[in-house]
């Protein structure tokens, strides 16, 4: 098996080579470096011969085939020789995307060894002068989006080489940071330290490969994009001794209803195609979700990441014929391997467990439509529609004779047997009775404005017949 020398030349001059690096060049083999433009590599060569890849940065298009080509070099070099150097700067642990390549791809097939070097990490962060090591977040430049940045965190940015990728950042991190935001340039090798505005990131002529780019944490209140972690930090403050009255009042059961009322306005908001007002809502929702585990991290109970945690072993469980190996080729399949999942991880043993497991705290409409999903699974079902429908007409029937009785008690029994019957048709023709309830709701409130607003008189003044004959004028508006 041929062999690779990583060797990091570190982040200085000649002197700041390790012994190990030291002896691993004086070797009588091909030698190679990423870049002559680190200060080491000049004084290298006047002792040994080095080949630089400075020409494949302008052979290549992207640095995805630079990287690549670099790497495909190395492998056919190392077949060729046997054995060789490979030189980069600083560590070749931080910031080199040949060395990951290398490891990661090439690992059964190449014995490579790494000779560590100080890190141009180690002495940017010195030359930065920050100190609060608990909150340094390291990316790299080239493969970093605008989700990756934490605007909270002292962010150190690599691979800052020329104007056009200083160019390019500025415009991911004016997404989430005030232009204004405090940022240093620093060139690791020459040790220059440049304090900028974020909107003056382009204006810098003197990047390259050693040019690192610093962006200071900005208060929460100065967010132009928040995360998740920023409201868990939120409810934390809300609910901390200098919080909110209100908020460190509350307990699970208080806000509870809060739960399910943020939920009706999501769904009211995907029902209007109010596309503002759905991600505002979902918004509220997930303040509730966060607030609970916030709740329950006080109690020592739980907290977000268990939640998070549990629902992701959730749909990974249930989904096997995603993440496994059962097939679901449509959608039916794939329901019916999701039911099968569910069964199996809440260990719900008989048809009648799975009836149960439907949550009480549901809409009678909705809790009703499950249950009579979950029993058709099994066989108890209508062969189709017009058996549902014979079944309204009974219990409307049975209904009336009891009216006609006076009966109250039995009245509202057989009321509940025709809506029970009614959600059973609704269950055959793919209604939805919440929805379908709601739209009939949102209905009569817009007749009875209708009414209203063409009252040439008080509601309260107009007789039944009156308001009746608007009633069905408003039909045809």
């Amino acid at each position: 098996m041929s062999i690779i020398q990583i060797i990091g030349l570190g982040a200085g001059g000649e002197d700041d080579l390790t012994v190990r690096a030291q002896k691993a060049l004086s070797e009588k083999i091909p030698t190679f470096a990423r870049t002559d433009r680190h200060p080491i590599v000049n004084e290298l060569r006047k002792n040994i011969d080095i080949v630089s890849f400075d020409d494949y940065f302008e052979k290549y298009e992207t640095f995805n085939e630079v990287y690549e080509n670099i790497v495909n070099t190395l492998i056919e070099k190392s077949k060729q020789y046997g054995k060789i150097n490979y030189c980069t700067a600083g560590s070749p642990y931080y910031g080199d995307i040949v060395t990951k390549k290398l490891i990661n791809e090439y690992k059964n097939q190449i014995n490579i060894i790494i000779i560590d070097g100080m890190s141009f990490l180690d002495k940017c962060l010195k030359l930065s002068g920050y100190a609060d090591y608990n909150n340094i977040k390291i990316l790299d430049c080239l493969e970093a989006d605008e989700f990756s940045f934490d605007v909270n965190s002292f962010n150190i940015i690599t691979q800052v080489y020329d104007l056009d990728i200083a160019s390019g950042l500025k415009i991911k991190l004016m997404e989430i940071y005030p232009e204004d935001a405090n940022s240093v340039i620093i060139d690791v090798l020459e040790e220059k330290i440049e304090k900028v505005p974020l909107f003056m990131l382009d204006q810098e002529k003197n990047y390259g490969f050693s040019t690192y780019f610093c962006i200071l944490p900005i208060e929460l209140s100065r967010n132009r994009v928040y995360n998740v972690d920023n409201l868990l930090r939120i409810v934390k403050l809300l609910r901390g001794p200098d919080g909110c009255p209100w908020d460190k009042k509350q307990t699970h059961h208080s806000i509870r209803q809060h739960v399910i009322e943020e939920a009706y306005e999501v769904v009211d908001a995907i029902d209007n195609d109010d596309v503002d007002n759905l991600v505002e809502e979902l918004g509220d929702l997930l303040f509730q979700v966060v607030f609970h585990a916030e709740l329950g991290s006080e109690k020592g109970y739980f907290n977000f990441s268990d939640v998070v945690t549990n629902v992701c072993k959730k749909m990974y469980f249930r989904h096997p014929h995603v993440f496994g190996d059962v097939k679901a080729d449509d959608v039916e399949e794939a329901l019916t391997s999701w039911e099968h999942s569910k069964l199996k991880e809440k260990n719900l043993t008989t048809y009648t467990d799975n009836l149960k497991n439907v949550p009480k705290a549901l809409s009678p409409l909705s809790r009703s439509y499950k249950i009579q999903k979950r029993a058709a699974e099994v066989g108890f079902d209508w062969s189709d529609a017009k058996g549902a429908v014979l079944k309204i007409k009974e219990e409307l029937l049975e209904f009336i004779d009891e009216y006609n009785k006076g009966n109250i008690e039995n009245m509202e029994e057989e009321f509940g047997d025709l809506l029970f019957a009614l959600v059973n048709f609704a269950r055959f023709e793919k209604i939805n009775p919440d929805i379908a309830l709601n739209k009939t709701i949102n209905k009569f409130i817009e007749r009875f404005e209708y009414i209203e607003k063409n009252s040439t008189k008080d509601l309260k003044q107009m007789t039944l017949n009156e308001m009746d004959e608007l009633w069905e004028e408003s039909k045809f508006r």
